[in-house]
């Protein structure tokens, strides 16, 4: 194998190759490795320090919890790429997406993507395929990010007009020009895509990623992730996947999975849910709430949860309903599949996507009857429909008590997690923040550019 990666990067002309990986923030994180570096580093893998899983969006280290076995002073981690992932990025410069692992080889409980790997591994020792597809939602502003920076996020102009009527086709032409370099960009390297709109909020967009397998939706999930924010530093913009900025419309990452059987689609049947979606739905149904911490990680994430404004606010299921948590498409061979509409824009889809997977290997494997389909608008409920956690502790909280997603997740990665968000809930409360009065600085200084 280095013998083609050796004339591959040779006929490419490749002179640095970035490796990358993702942090449990969805942060993209990885060095600028010299071609010879990154052959020698193919079988050895690229060290990093522990504290890649270990500091805050602020760069501070978190501490209060305890911390796993790979995890001391300044241990090495070890970036093992995918070179099935290799591309070229730009001319003169790689990219490749990997995995982190222990010294002796083993993935590391925190990784996301390894999770999600081997979520997607338990489901096929199961017998299935999964197929699924992300939805990326962002803000564009006509400020450059160093505009941005210096107004501490606050009072931007939106990209192509202050319009933020869904789907609205009268834009100014910036907004379109940015659009089309990103899609020429996401051609170039290689990353299917399928549509994009105008959203709900002046300057908000959504862009729909082919479907494919969970662990290649993620890494086109981050590929375009950055590509957006490369493209927006090139033109003189700036972009945010914050959840919610200011006091618009929040944004999401819904993600849509479906599995396969012998080449069928499993959750399809003629009457609507088939056996095996009925039992996902209720795996994914069962571990709804306590997962809401992986699909709402921030403090702005639960700033979201609004009746009326589009993320749901209730552990609701529904046959095409887009007011509940997770909406089923039914009656379609090749289109049968459920959405998970809880996650915001912020969230890591690596984390998430390994999340719904071990929910619905919960519901498989234990034979979890989906609850009865939601059939009314899931939002302004009265008492006695359950709401999704609104804030960060209470979610933290119901993942605490659940037992489900730590069986099939493992527990390592649950607990640290928890610790993670625990510190996250302590920085925003010992920092200055406001929990009461709409999106605060701290939250901009914090989260804007990051994840």
């Amino acid at each position: 194998m280095s013998d083609s990666i050796t004339a591959w990067l040779a006929e490419h002309d490749i002179r640095e190759v970035r490796v990358e990986g993702t942090n449990l923030e969805g942060s993209f994180i990885g060095k600028f490795v010299s071609p010879a570096k990154f052959l020698s580093g193919l079988t050895t893998g690229f060290a990093f320090a522990d504290v890649a899983f270990g500091l805050d969006m602020s760069n501070n280290p978190q501490f209060g919890f305890a911390m796993p076995d790979w995890r001391g002073d300044l241990l090495d981690i070890y970036l093992h790429v995918d070179t099935d992932t290799l591309v070229e990025w730009s001319p003169g410069r790689a990219s490749v997406i990997g995995d982190f692992r222990k010294p002796d080889g083993e993935p590391i409980s925190a990784c996301p993507r390894a999770a999600l790997r081997r979520m997607t591994q338990d489901l096929s020792g199961l017998g299935y395929e999964v197929k699924s597809a992300v939805e990326i939602e962002a803000t564009l502003f006509e400020e450059s990010i160093y505009e941005a920076r210096s107004k501490g996020y606050r009072d931007l102009t939106p990209l192509g007009g202050t319009a933020g009527s869904c789907y609205h086709l009268a834009k100014s032409a910036d907004w379109s020009e940015y659009m089309r370099a990103v899609v020429d960009r996401l051609v170039e390297v290689g990353i299917p895509w399928e549509a994009y709109n105008d959203e709900a909020a002046a300057g908000q967009i959504e862009f729909n990623i082919s479907p494919s397998d969970p662990v290649s939706t993620a890494d086109h999930w981050a590929r375009t992730r950055q590509i957006m924010r490369e493209t927006a530093f090139a033109m003189g913009r700036s972009v945010t996947f914050m959840a919610k900025y200011s006091n618009e419309y929040g944004q999401a990452s819904h993600l849509n999975v479906s599995l396969e059987r012998n080449g069928h689609n499993a959750f399809y049947a003629e009457d609507g849910p088939s056996p095996v979606m009925d039992e996902f739905i209720g795996g994914v149904m069962a571990t709804l709430v306590p997962a809401t911490s992986f699909a709402l990680p921030m403090i702005t994430s639960y700033r979201r949860l609004v009746d009326l404004d589009g993320p749901p606010t209730t552990a609701t299921w529904g046959i095409a309903n887009k007011s509940a948590a997770v909406r089923a498409v039914v009656g379609h061979q090749k289109q049968a599949r459920i959405e998970y509409r809880t996650p915001g824009s912020d969230s890591n889809v690596y984390l998430v996507l390994a999340v719904i997977l071990a929910g619905g290997i919960a519901g498989l494997k234990n034979k979890i009857a989906a609850p009865a389909p939601f059939q009314d608008m899931a939002w302004c409920l009265p008492e006695g429909v359950q709401r999704l956690p609104d804030t960060l502790s209470k979610a933290i909280a119901a993942l605490k008590e659940d037992t489900l997603l730590a069986d099939v997740l493992g527990q390592d990665l649950v607990d640290y997690w928890v610790g993670t968000r625990e510190w996250e809930w302590l920085q925003f409360h010992t920092g200055g923040g406001e929990p009461d009065v709409g999106v605060t600085q701290w939250e901009s200084d914090r989260y804007f550019e990051l994840p």
